[in-house]
């Protein structure tokens, strides 16, 4: 038996949702963008890329030293939307129930009753998420590609809209643990934030002085603007050689490296690739959309045998692959 009441509301009917118009959307972005900077300086196009891979019905990847703003800016995007919101800590003792939920015999029914756990939520943050062993990452597989939790034989769909922002420490290789390619495979993006430069850290420093802007920050933007704004994407025109394009860059990295790009990959490029048209407002993509939005959705899934990085691989096929 579930607790029903501990649930989250069931997934909407896709064909109940109304898009957007482009225009609309476009704004949306612009006005979470706006909102986010409140909390966040000198990092515009890393909150792009985080509303590009939750419009593109995806997750997001982290990567940097600790201290940069990972956490903050995961926490700033989700405060800006009015939805759910969890945070997951992942520690080496994190166990697998601790992320997903448990199954737990009530004694005055009888009954085991599911009690959901942090993943029910809007938009989850995976807090250091290499720390945790392989074993418990492996729990966010099944959310992270189809939207739902499995345990003890049923099945259980999380709120929509649903996204995982993930953080990740790469300084202490002996103390984390490597994400599984499975699990880097189901992020769309994956962003470094990097250090941010005199100008930008001395104003920082001056925003933090008193009350972190993030407990004044409200929302602007609902759970519909999101799912409505989702719809709009998935609905921008991909014409034949845009998709052709998209196939012979992921066919390059396939050639050029141990591991390439998925059609996974590839269809991550795509919808990626609609969320930025309509950030630009229009509603059909271009060659330009793909090729701005291929480093960050491209190469994390690469892997070489060689010093060359899989960034270095994509930046070659968009040199080499030509637009037809």
């Amino acid at each position: 038996m579930t607790d029903v009441d501990a649930l989250p509301e069931s997934t909407p009917d896709a064909d109940s949702v109304t898009p957007l118009a482009v225009e609309e959307a476009a704004e949306l972005t612009t006005r979470i963008v706006d909102n986010v900077e409140r909390v966040i300086v000198g990092h515009r196009d890393a909150i792009e890329h985080i509303l590009v891979a939750l419009f593109a019905r995806g997750n997001l990847l982290l990567e940097d030293v600790p201290g940069v703003g990972k956490t903050m800016l995961a926490r700033a995007v989700a405060t800006s939307l009015d939805c759910s919101f969890k945070r997951v800590q992942f520690t080496p003792d994190l166990l697998p129930s601790d992320v997903t939920g448990v199954s737990v015999f009530n004694e005055k029914t009888r009954e085991f009753e599911f009690q959901p756990g942090p993943v029910f939520a809007n938009v989850v943050l995976g807090d250091e998420i290499n720390r945790a062993p392989p074993k418990t990452q492996a729990a966010l597989l099944e959310v992270m590609a189809e939207q739902q939790v499995t345990v003890d034989g049923e099945t259980y769909p999380v709120p929509d809209p649903f996204t995982v922002i993930a953080t990740q420490n790469d300084v202490e290789p002996g103390r984390t643990y490597e994400l599984p390619v499975a699990e880097i495979d189901r992020f769309t993006k994956k962003i470094r934030l990097g250090y941010p430069t005199e100008a930008e850290e001395t104003e920082l420093l001056g925003r933090l002085t008193g009350e972190h802007p993030i407990e004044s920050l409200a929302p602007v933007a609902t759970v519909e603007d999101v799912r409505r704004a989702r719809e709009t994407v998935s609905e921008v025109t991909v014409r034949e050689p845009v998709r052709a394009y998209v196939s012979r860059l992921a066919g390059y990295t396939r050639e050029h490296a141990r591991l390439g790009a998925s059609p996974r990959g590839a269809l991550a490029l795509v919808r990626a690739s609609q969320a930025r048209a309509v950030f630009e407002g229009r509603g059909y993509v271009t060659p330009d959309d793909v090729q701005l939005e291929a480093p960050t959705v491209l190469s994390h899934r690469v892997r070489t045998d060689t010093e060359v990085d899989g960034a270095t691989v994509v930046e070659r096929a968009l040199e080499d692959v030509a637009v037809e």
